[in-house]
């Protein structure tokens, strides 16, 4: 059995959890549903799920590992959230959110506006900070990584958008 659906999920106070053809997850922070897998079988027991193979294939034993770690994610958005942030790292480089858009100043002859998909918020504590959170974990990173895709670290000198935990290794320029 895959070693991640061995571990249950423990549902924090305030989430509630609903089966079928669909899982719903509904927290403080909103609702998420996904898809069940025919391959996985779930049970939900005085506030624990468990996830178990529905046969005993390759197939099945994968899937179950996926959808608890896909539960496991929508238990954790409804109920924490998630949040990415971003830095910029330039001169004149600047982010400023209004509204559901976040307008960029990257160096470019013309501002980047970037709009957010719904159920994403965007809080820019400093000009050169990005906090991008929501509830979905997989929206979150694609927002932040599309964000970032607009002026990535180049290698000289670091200038561009970064995560705030990410090491940009710096080159060497090139000598006579």
């Amino acid at each position: 059995m895959s070693r991640v659906a061995n571990n249950p999920i423990s549902l924090p106070a305030g989430v509630e959890v609903s089966l079928g053809a669909n899982i719903s997850v509904k927290g403080p922070l909103g609702s998420m549903t996904q898809s069940m897998s025919n391959d996985v079988t779930v049970a939900l027991n005085a506030g624990v799920l468990t996830f178990a193979p529905a046969a005993s294939t390759i197939q099945s034993n994968a899937m179950a590992g996926t959808m608890r770690a896909l539960v496991n994610n929508m238990v954790t958005g409804v109920s924490k959230g998630f949040e990415k942030k971003l830095l910029l790292v330039g001169v004149g480089y600047r982010a400023q959110a209004q509204g559901d858009a976040l307008n960029l100043t990257l160096g470019f002859s013309h501002p980047v506006v970037h709009k957010m998909p719904a159920g994403i918020k965007v809080e820019t504590p400093t000009q050169t900070e990005i906090l991008i959170k929501g509830v979905d974990r997989q929206v979150v990173g694609q927002v932040a990584a599309d964000v970032r895709s607009y002026r990535p670290p180049e290698p000289y000198k670091g200038k561009g958008v970064r995560y705030s935990d990410e090491v940009v290794i710096k080159k060497e320029t090139k000598k006579k």
